[in-house]
């Protein structure tokens, strides 16, 4: 069966912003799909809204907002990196106009489960201590591109030129019910090497020995792979696209039914 070209939906990861999808967007957009790059409020080209009172519910509300002001439906929901934790509270409201999620390098976070949860107590204590010595106790400071694998240094001074503070509050708040989040058909691209801790990897591992509509595969790139390989990127992302057989979508798959999934918003 051939399948139409959907729109993708792509959310950034902590400190960086929609700027970060330009490579892949410009790919995707060649090959005949429509794409959304949004920019969580407080980083990115909006950065001048930082307050200490943004949070994780704030960044759900804007990925819903996505989908209701642009009309979204049948949509690849790609989310990198923290952008797993954004997209779990959206998809309680928007899975019925979903047609299947990426999750590259992301998080998969468990009900109640804060970023810093996710991230370990060593990584946690350090970014704790981080925001103490250079955030004024409330914002995350920009980490060096190095960090998320880019090399390049034409491209690390890119990255680091747009890098952005993030509000701690957005990586202590809980998580709400992620129960669309682990249920919904998908992929895990796990970039190697990769910045997540063994157990993040592993839950979707583990999700994909047991979930038919759910798989996990690996990419030769780095965590920043939307920078250093969007070519890879893109041709993962159209793979996902392209499975849409009744297993990639919600409820039976056909049409009518996954109409009736979507939430008021």
């Amino acid at each position: 069966m051939a399948c139409s070209r959907p729109p993708f939906v792509l959310v950034h990861g902590g400190r960086h912003g929609g700027w970060c999808w330009a490579r892949v967007a410009r790919l995707l957009r060649a090959a005949g799909h429509d794409v959304c790059t949004p920019t969580l409020t407080g980083l990115g080209e909006r950065s001048h809204l930082l307050t200490s009172d943004i949070g994780l519910a704030t960044h759900v509300q804007d990925i819903v907002g996505v989908f209701e002001f642009e009309e979204i439906t049948d949509a690849v929901l790609v989310a990198h990196s923290y952008g797993g934790s954004v997209v779990a509270g959206p998809m309680e409201r928007i899975a019925g106009r979903v047609r299947t999620m990426v999750f590259l390098d992301a998080f998969m976070p468990a009900p109640g489960e804060t970023v810093l949860d996710i991230v370990g107590p060593d990584l946690a204590a350090a970014l704790l201590e981080t925001t103490k010595q250079e955030g004024e106790g409330w914002f995350l400071p920009p980490t060096d591109a190095s960090f998320y694998g880019v090399t390049n240094p034409a491209d690390v001074a890119w990255v680091n030129s747009k890098m952005t503070p993030q509000p701690l509050k957005t990586y202590t708040d809980p998580s709400g019910p992620a129960d669309r989040l682990w249920s919904h058909p998908g992929i895990f691209v796990e970039c190697q090497p990769s910045t997540l801790r063994p157990e993040i990897r592993r839950r979707a591992r583990d999700r994909s020995a047991v979930d038919a509509r759910f798989s996990y595969r690996v990419l030769d790139a780095p965590h920043d792979a939307m920078v250093t390989a969007p070519e890879l990127v893109v041709q993962q992302l159209i793979e996902a696209a392209e499975s849409c057989g009744d297993h990639m979508h919600s409820g039976s798959g056909q049409a009518g039914q996954r109409d009736r999934l979507i939430q008021p918003l």
